[in-house]
């Protein structure tokens, strides 16, 4: 593999916020994958630990300040132009109302309906282990 064959590998983290049983999914306002559902989150600056960087990048994108619980679920998914690594955490909103900065929409999604929804392929795997988690939604 020569060097411009190397892709890209970016790291991100992604929050499973949950109010009231359901689940926030966001869909994207912009860029390659704009109109297609994610969960909320970003990339990771070389001095923040994976927790401090959700916190940071949803007080960005959606303006609430959150509790992050515990870690979830590690994704890597190759894209056509970069390699993926996700790292998806269970959360809170403590307090703040929801303002899409980067988002063109958001919904709280029951885990049951989570399929439902045209997820990006990295946060596809997100999903189908939340819509099968009996624990965390008895």
């Amino acid at each position: 593999m020569t060097t411009s064959q190397i892709k890209k590998k970016i790291h991100v983290v992604a929050g499973i916020l949950i109010q009231n049983g359901k689940i926030l999914a966001t869909q994207r306002g912009y860029g390659e994958f704009k109109g297609g559902w994610e969960f909320p989150g970003g990339k990771v600056e070389p001095h923040e630990t994976k927790e401090e960087a959700l916190v940071r990048e949803l007080k960005e994108e959606l303006k609430v300040d959150t509790s992050i619980q515990k870690f979830y679920k590690h994704i890597d998914y190759e894209y056509p132009s970069f390699l993926l690594s996700m790292d998806c955490f269970i959360g809170t909103i403590k307090n703040g109302e929801l303002q899409l900065v980067e988002h063109e929409a958001a919904k709280w999604v029951l885990p049951a309906d989570l399929l439902s929804i045209d997820w990006l392929p990295a946060d596809l795997p997100i999903a189908q282990k939340l819509a099968q988690d009996t624990l965390l939604f008895p």
